[in-house]
């Protein structure tokens, strides 16, 4: 079980400072005056690694799940189809969290209270989004695999969920403060 709560951690710590990194060479370019549409090829690099270790995440999310679950065969083929349906759709919002991220992180340092304003609904729509989504499959959950299993789900997703946004929250510079 140690070993269950440390390689996810450990996984979610390299994905924040990735996320951070990504974003940094975007404000880089954009301070020193590169306006060139083309990624440089650290950006494209650092773009793909994101990519490999969501997956890898997503993967050690789904070991997890399955490990706290402890599904029978029959409850198994029930519940993966729809916490896949899940993933693929958290996959889709974290996709618009990764793009806020990086225009947040591009100018942080130099924000107008508009841009600040828009960052700051678009990660709270983001938030409800995704509570809605988990709230959503919790329901298909519980239909399907009764309450308890879809109480376990819900709380393993949600300390999950948890520990990854405190990774990224504690990567990303405070508004206004520049590095």
């Amino acid at each position: 079980m140690k070993h269950l709560k440390k390689a996810p951690s450990e996984a979610l710590i390299i994905l924040a400072l990735l996320a951070a990194p990504a974003c940094n060479a975007q404000a880089k370019a954009q301070e020193s005056g590169k306006t060139s549409t083309v990624p440089d090829a650290k950006t494209t690099n650092t773009d793909a690694y994101i990519a490999l270790l969501r997956r890898d995440i997503r993967q050690e999310k789904a070991e997890i799940m399955g490990a706290m679950l402890v599904l029978s065969a029959q409850d198994s083929a029930k519940f993966w189809p729809i916490y896949s349906e899940y993933d693929e759709k958290l996959t889709k919002l974290n996709d618009m969290r990764l793009v806020n991220m990086k225009e947040y992180v591009s100018k942080y340092n130099e924000i107008t209270d508009d841009e600040a304003d828009s960052l700051v609904q678009k990660a709270m729509e983001y938030q409800k989004q995704r509570a809605e989504l988990l709230a959503k499959t919790y329901d298909k959950v519980k239909q399907t695999l009764g309450g308890v299993t879809a109480a376990r789900f819900a709380q393993v997703e949600n300390q999950l969920l948890l520990l990854i946004d405190l990774q990224i929250a504690s990567s990303l510079p405070i508004v206004g403060q520049g590095s």
